[in-house]
Formats: structure tokens, sequence, C-alpha cells
């Protein structure tokens, strides 16, 4: 639970800097603590490095300095086998594109990272019916909608109960009410599975799911004024 008496946070980003070509400073000693099974939102204007965040979390991208801790592991003092371990069994990916790979079926699609860290599969099936797929194992990502595959996506990021969620404008492709469907199910299984979740967005009705706002711009990450942190009676 988030708060919980000497519990390691999920993650923990301490002096993160990154700049680009000509000096141009994208993030600037950005210190951020998210606790187990908490869910934030991050919310600012565009450019002001919300993904480039999200790849240095992920090990997409290299901080300039500062450095990325995942459940008390400093990721960039790891080996390179090390770190794609802990990126394999700790984090899951939930993108706005969906990235369901078209010629597997959904079962096989949600089974991914549980081959990858040489796990059984047989809770594929149990996911895909836990974000209201049941049945649907051996259909194909082609007879979906855009709010099935959105599940898919959500299923195959949980699947292996991984510490750390991201998600990058995940219902960027969705209409509002399929949205805020795809939402409420994406925070019950995350709290379910006691996932950490940072979710980039635009949306200020996607971000109300959250426990806590935070606003990145050139100030660095702050709370956003007003909201109050979300209670999970508040699903009810």
């Amino acid at each position: 639970m988030p708060g919980e008496d000497n519990a390691v946070p999920a993650l923990e980003c301490r002096g993160l800097s990154k700049s680009y070509g000509a000096g141009r400073i994208v993030l600037a000693q950005l210190d951020f603590t998210l606790e187990q099974g908490e869910f934030v939102a991050i919310m600012g204007d565009s450019g002001v490095g919300k993904s480039t965040l999200l790849n240095l979390i992920a090990g997409l991208d290299s901080a300039d300095s500062g450095e990325v801790v995942i459940d008390g592991s400093a990721v960039a003092r790891l080996d390179d086998n090390a770190a794609t371990r802990l990126r394999r069994q700790k984090l899951g990916f939930v993108f706005q594109a969906f990235h369901v790979l078209p010629h597997l079926t959904l079962a096989q699609n949600v089974a991914l990272p549980l081959l990858l860290n040489n796990l059984s599969t047989a809770s594929a099936l149990d996911m895909l019916a836990a974000v209201g797929l049941s049945g649907r194992g051996d259909d194909f990502p082609r007879q979906l909608s855009g709010g099935e595959l959105q599940r898919v996506a959500i299923a195959r990021a949980l699947v292996h109960h991984p510490k750390l969620i991201l998600a990058d404008e995940p219902t960027g492709n969705l209409d509002p009410d399929t949205a805020h469907d795809v939402l409420a199910l994406f925070r019950a299984q995350s709290k379910a599975t006691g996932a950490a979740t940072i979710m980039v967005t635009h949306s200020q009705a996607a971000a109300a799911i959250a426990d806590r706002i935070l606003i990145l711009s050139d100030r660095g990450l702050h709370a956003s004024s007003g909201h109050t942190a979300r209670s999970d009676d508040d699903a009810h």
C-alpha cells in the first residue's frame, strides 16, 4: 500500500537531468518518488519533457546526470543483462498506439511478458478475463475495437505483476466514453496487482483518476493545485 512503513519506493528519480543538442535543457535536477501501489498522473505542455522522463525511467534513453532507482535498484549501476532483467520483470508499458502484435492471438499477446520472464503462461487467459475479454483468447487484434485493444495492452502490462507501469497517453486514441471505461479498469487492475503507475496524459479527465496529479514544467515537477488524493472508495 502507498506509504507503508519501511516499504522501498517503487521508483525514485534523483537529480535527473537531460538536455539535447545546442544545450536545450529538457529536465534539470528532477527529484521524484513514487510509492508502491501509487497511481500518479503527469501533465504539462507539449515539449516540456514528459516523454523524455518516461524514456529515462524505462531505460530507453540515458540521463546526463542523476539516477533512476526502481524497487531499490539503481538502474545505471547494473550491467546490461541485469538492467534488461529488471525491465522485463519489474516494468510494464501501456502506449497510446496499443502496440498489440497483429499476427498473435490476444492470449499470445498477453503471454509475452510471461514468456520473456520464463513464467507459466497459464495466467494470460485469467488476465484477459479480468479486463473484460473472457473467451476472446483465440481472437486476433483485427477483430477488436480500439477500446478492446487497449484492454489487451493493459492485460499484457499487468500479467507478470510488475512493480511499475509506465503509461504514455493511454487513452489518446479513444473516444471519451470508451476512455472513461478503460481508465476505470486500468486503475482497478493496477491497484489489484499492486503495481505503481505513472500515466502521462494531456487529458484532465484521465488525470482525475490518479492518486496525485503532477505538473511538469521548466521549473520541475510540482503538485497540481486543487487536486485532492483519490481514495479507493472513490471507485465505488
